[in-house]
């Protein structure tokens, strides 16, 4: 795996050395469209599949015509929301620590809802649920949580090469699954964060591979890594395929 991380930041190093020559303006119109991607593959991996317009309806505040659809608009603008806070506060001057304080933050912004009450972990286990991994009971949440955030505080998670390191935490924030709602969008923001704040495009799991992602996560194993290196390879040719587009206009302008 080091071969292949050694690779993953070579391709990195070339597309951050491209990026550079082309304007801020363009290049940000793109990580948005990369966005509304992240939002609709995270979405169709808990089950919600929603068409472009549907997400670019979601996330633009004019009045929406079909009420019924406002409270799935709502979920949609605070995970937009959540990306946005992701995005910002992984290249932040001084980016907030990989804690507990972070992961909460991070379902605060996703479920607001659930603020007045404090945030409480769940007191069962959901009889339905997407997920069909080993989960922890209801009574040992607080205690693995205090355990997830030890080892986040440990030299031994701050060694680990960050693909590595944001592909654990989101493994065993979901083997806690510590809410019945977001705890899977939770995990993969957190992960997106740490590779973001490293230098990394995000890994964006994409919808296809859905049942092999609830597969990866029954085993702490290799699994889950090789989904996140596949899906950090993608988001990186895709990027570099869009930069590839954009030159060839430059080239035929020029001519």
């Amino acid at each position: 795996m080091d071969a292949k991380f050694f690779e993953i930041d070579t391709k990195m190093e070339a597309l951050r050395t491209r990026t550079a020559s082309f304007p801020a303006k363009i290049l940000k119109d793109y990580r948005d469209r990369l966005d509304v991607s992240w939002i609709f593959h995270d979405n169709a991996l808990e089950g919600v599949v929603l068409s472009y317009s549907e997400l670019k309806a979601a996330i633009d505040q004019r009045i929406i015509s079909d009420v019924t659809l406002i409270p799935m608009y709502e979920e949609v603008r605070n995970h937009k929301a959540a990306v946005d806070f992701v995005r910002e506060a992984s290249v932040a001057k001084k980016p907030p620590a990989v804690d507990l304080e972070l992961i909460r933050k991070l379902y605060a912004i996703l479920t607001p809802e659930e603020a007045a009450k404090g945030y409480p972990y769940r007191r069962e286990n959901p009889l339905h649920r997407l997920y069909y991994h080993e989960i922890t009971p209801p009574e040992k949440i607080t205690y693995k949580m205090r355990k997830l955030g030890e080892w986040m505080e440990s030299d031994e998670f701050t060694e680990l090469h960050p693909i590595t390191r944001a592909t654990k935490v989101h493994f065993r924030l979901l083997s806690t699954y510590p809410w019945t709602k977001n705890s899977g969008k939770v995990a993969r923001l957190l992960m997106n964060f740490i590779l973001i704040k490293h230098g990394y495009l995000p890994a964006v799991i994409h919808s296809i591979e859905r049942q092999r992602y609830y597969e990866v996560l029954r085993m702490e194993n290799d699994g889950l890594l090789n989904l996140v290196v596949e899906s950090l390879e993608n988001s990186i040719e895709t990027t570099a395929k869009f930069l590839d587009e954009l030159n060839g206009l430059r080239v035929k302008r020029a001519s």
